[in-house]
């Protein structure tokens, strides 16, 4: 029997923390729990999610297993066994001026793509690396597993500051776009092995092989992609920007019908198209503000009144379960497959070697296998993915440099900026509202 483990999450008071513990919860025969710690810098927030795993806990009958609410790091990390990290440093409010910022210039104003994402990525990489040196300093045989954002930006920061950390990088979104196919089109995606590449929320598949047709089913998925538009799965259910996302994969599928991309990709492809359907005085921070942000904070002040029947109210389709796979998979040697965040290293034939890339990869107790791709990519993928891998390079040497130049260049060179000019008035800009979180360049 496995010793029972002990959990971090870091980012407790994230939203998403719940959907993550259910699922902790319900593959308690592959993962054992005995502590849940979450740790956070922001303690309203929580205390708010304290209040709600602990009823989660109680309700479910898992009453036993020890809960602990902390912002000291090394009662968060000592001994612990995994570590969850889900940060976002400056929170929903920032994540607003990453999404506003841009929109004033008409460039695409997202969280993770095109400049809101680097000025994101700059937040991110001092809080991951400080979660990062107190994982080395009070449990340094711990795993840690990464979704803080940007994803390709945070783990090459990792990699230089330290490259023997055990950490995993992934992201859930190949998982929740294969989820939305298969329902729309009547698969299981159970039975899916798909060959993916790319940088994160950068990607295209090559191939879906369907084990229980015995055939690649890209080719059918794309004709039905071209014929019927997908409509949001339950767990995005009546999200009209994630609806309008999906559509538009349709749209990219028609125009390049060879591969399904990453529905990320309409930020780099049709930009223009975002802009022109973005609202100014509403983007998606607004929206989760008032979505996930609000039920979270009405969940918890419903159990602080007393009331415990039929409160708990949340739904995140595959976030937690990806995540917990991957630790039971370590945990087991189970050698799993997941669409994971790595150093190229040749996985990608003819792309530079030192970029980190999204591939298919095999977890198992000791760590992360990537499977190399049988074939070079094309010019028209690699072109793309060459230009923002230099960008993010040249980001992550902004921030340990303190340079200004460096700064102006990756955002320059960024796939969604059509200008020098404006790349450096977004720029100056995101200094001024990121005085608090980012590094000072000169």
């Amino acid at each position: 029997m496995t010793n029972r483990q002990i959990i971090t999450i870091a980012g407790g008071g994230s939203t998403y923390t719940p959907g993550i513990i259910q699922a902790v919860l319900n593959n308690a025969d592959r993962l054992p729990l005995k502590e849940i710690r979450l740790y956070d810098i922001d303690s309203e927030r929580n205390q708010d999610m304290y209040l709600i795993i602990d009823l989660l806990l109680k309700t479910s009958g898992h009453e036993l297993v020890k809960l602990i609410v902390t912002e000291d790091p090394r009662q968060a990390f000592t001994g612990c066994d995994f570590i969850f990290s889900q940060i976002r440093v400056g929170g929903l409010k920032m994540r607003e001026q990453d999404e506003k910022i841009p929109l004033r210039h008409r460039l695409v104003g997202q969280e993770t793509c095109g400049l809101g994402g680097f000025a994101y990525g700059m937040r991110s990489m001092g809080g991951l690396l400080e979660i990062v040196g107190f994982v080395q300093e009070f449990a340094p045989e711990a795993w840690l597993l990464n979704y803080t954002n940007p994803e390709s930006i945070v783990s090459e920061a990792v990699r230089r500051q330290y490259p023997e950390v055990k950490m995993i990088n992934a992201c859930d979104m190949t998982i929740s776009l294969e989820e939305t196919i298969a329902v729309n089109y009547g698969y299981d995606r159970k039975n899916w092995v798909p060959t993916y590449y790319g940088l994160n929320h950068f990607g295209w598949y090559t191939e879906i092989y369907d084990k229980s047709l015995g055939k690649d089913i890209m080719p059918e998925v794309i004709a039905k992609l071209n014929r019927q538009k997908l409509k949001v799965a339950d767990f995005n259910e009546g999200d009209s920007s994630w609806q309008a996302a999906f559509e538009m994969m349709s749209v990219m599928t028609t125009d390049f019908p060879e591969q399904i991309p990453n529905n990320y990709l309409e930020y780099y492809l049709y930009g223009d198209l975002v802009v022109e359907k973005a609202d100014l005085a509403y983007t998606r921070a607004n929206m989760v503000m008032d979505g996930r942000e609000k039920n979270t904070k009405e969940m918890a002040q419903k159990i602080r009144s007393g009331l415990t029947e039929d409160v708990l109210n949340f739904n995140f389709g595959e976030h937690g379960q990806y995540i917990v796979d991957m630790a039971t998979s370590i945990l087991n040697d189970e050698h799993r497959r997941f669409m994971l965040l790595v150093p190229n290293q040749g996985a990608i034939p003819n792309l530079r070697p030192d970029a980190v890339v999204e591939v298919p990869a095999y977890v198992g107790a000791t760590g992360v296998e990537p499977i190399s791709l049988r074939a070079p990519i094309n010019d028209f993928h690699k072109g793309l993915m060459e230009a923002q891998v230099a960008a993010e390079k040249l980001l992550v040497d902004a921030y340990f440099e303190g340079s200004y130049q460096k700064a102006l260049q990756a955002f320059t060179l960024n796939q969604t900026v059509p200008n020098a000019r404006v790349a450096k008035k977004v720029l100056d800009e995101m200094i001024i509202a990121n005085q608090d979180y980012w590094p000072v360049l000169s």
